[in-house]
């Protein structure tokens, strides 16, 4: 006999991929597809050219806050307090913030406390308004339109990092809900999909899907294993086996996961009530912590949808009075915990949504005071994991209409992510039917760019 598991078609196999195999079959009655068979460990293989990856990685993991449906930049990150009511609506005031020079709208003060920590790009640019041709290119630095439907950044380190990454949690994870404006695993297939929590971290017991079960105790799950151990008595039979001895490893990975180390991750009542009061009792908060949790364990990618998104055509001076405090509370809190943590410098934060908001009021029915979509000009932050903090990035003029100086375009901001988690963008992704397929366009191939953030890295 073979000191290999051997797969169905009589070729040998790893034990990796056997364990693997074994998640995604009876241990992954437990769990769900997306969560056994979506973690990449034995994905096809990648191109050579990932080899070609920077030694000097800073960022070995990346917090990306997506705030989908496009936040004012105007109203928050970039205010123009002399642009009158016309432009500034009911939020004309600014606050000093503790880097000399920087202003933010007065929602945020707890961001402000902060700015030593964070760099703002004020020139952020793309001229799309359409949410999900928007939301493609901001999170794929691939324009829409083309014949490929490309990876998310997510994905694209679910590709890169899992080789090295032996985490019970899926590489790339997804607070809570899709964004659903693209499939962000792009040609690369479901293996390398999101793990999309679903639940909620602020509720008493955070229901993740596929490791917290709905109406079963923990108690519960143990004797169901302890019933099924004594059932199996083809695994008794055959325990000296190499293809039995993967399978009850694969098993125990999956036990781990729900009742284990994987489903601590998860739970919130292991944090200090206090700490959790500081991230705030509200649902982006309590995901700010458990993003934190995530990384802290070595989890390459998290994307945090920000609940209940920012496409304020209407009531826009209403939701941003109940949605930035929590923002702000949320991602200063992080950032601090993060920085407490001596995590900051090896994670990377990103926050922006996938366009801004229009700096001039639509006072007219039926929007009433709202903003609409917004591609020319917004903000993006950005903290850690190489990035420095207390800057400046690019320029909107005076009433946050056009880019005034420094353009930032999306190849530029990706570009630069990849540049610190060490990621190379010209290298070749794997396309199943063998189509030429890289990380990042090139500029030869119409890719807008000015260059990588190389003043703030």
């Amino acid at each position: 006999m073979s000191a290999n598991p051997i797969s169905g078609n009589g070729t040998s196999i790893s034990r990796r991929e056997a364990m693997r195999r074994g998640l995604c079959g009876a241990a992954g009655l437990m769990l769900t597809d997306r969560l056994a068979c979506g973690a990449p460990a034995a994905a096809a293989e990648p191109d050579k050219a990932l080899d070609k990856a920077p030694a000097n990685v800073k960022a070995k993991s990346v917090i990306q806050i997506f705030l989908w449906g496009g936040m004012s930049h105007n109203d928050t990150w970039d205010p123009k307090p002399d642009s009158g009511r016309e432009y500034m609506g009911d939020f004309g005031q600014v606050i000093p913030t503790n880097v000399d020079g920087i202003q933010l709208g007065a929602l945020f003060p707890e961001l402000a406390k902060q700015a030593d920590k964070y760099s703002l790009i004020r020139s952020m640019t793309h001229g799309i308004n359409g949410h999900e041709t928007a939301a493609y290119l901001m999170q794929t630095g691939h324009a829409p339109g083309e014949r490929l439907a490309y990876p998310s950044v997510g994905a694209v380190f679910a590709l890169f990092k899992s080789p090295d990454y032996q985490g019970l949690i899926p590489p790339y994870v997804v607070l809570t809900k899709p964004a659903g404006r693209f499939s962000e695993e792009g040609f690369l297939g479901p293996k390398f999909k999101p793990f999309a929590t679903g639940g909620d971290p602020n509720a008493p017991r955070f229901e993740v899907e596929g490791v917290v079960a709905r109406g079963i105790t923990d108690q519960r799950q143990k004797a169901r294993r302890q019933l099924l151990d004594k059932m199996d008595v083809m695994g008794a039979a055959m325990a000296a086996s190499p293809q039995m001895t993967a399978a009850k490893e694969a098993k125990e990975a999956a036990y781990e996961l729900i009742l284990g180390a994987g489903k601590d991750v998860f739970d919130l009542s292991k944090e200090k009530p206090e700490l959790r009061d500081r991230y705030g009792r509200h649902t982006f908060g309590q995901d700010c912590l458990v993003a934190r949790r995530l990384v802290e364990t070595g989890v390459p990618y998290v994307t945090i949808n920000y609940p209940g998104g920012w496409d304020t055509h209407k009531n826009h001076f209403q939701t941003m009075r109940r949605q930035a405090p929590q923002l702000d509370q949320g991602l200063a809190m992080l950032l601090q915990d993060l920085s407490d943590h001596g995590l900051l410098e090896s994670t990377l934060v990103w926050c922006c949504g996938e366009f801004g908001r229009g700096p001039k009021v639509d006072w007219q029915p039926p929007w009433n005071g709202g903003r609409n979509h917004y591609g020319k000009v917004f903000t993006v932050l950005v903290a850690g994991g190489g990035f420095k903090g207390g800057r400046v990035v690019g320029s909107s003029d005076a009433k946050a209409e056009e880019v005034q100086d420094r353009p930032v375009y999306p190849v530029d901001l990706i570009g630069s992510i990849y540049r610190l988690a060490g990621i190379d963008a010209n290298a070749r992704l794997p396309h199943p039917m063998g189509m030429e397929a890289h990380v990042l366009p090139a500029p030869s191939e119409g890719a807008k760019s000015a260059g990588l953030l190389t003043e703030i890295m």
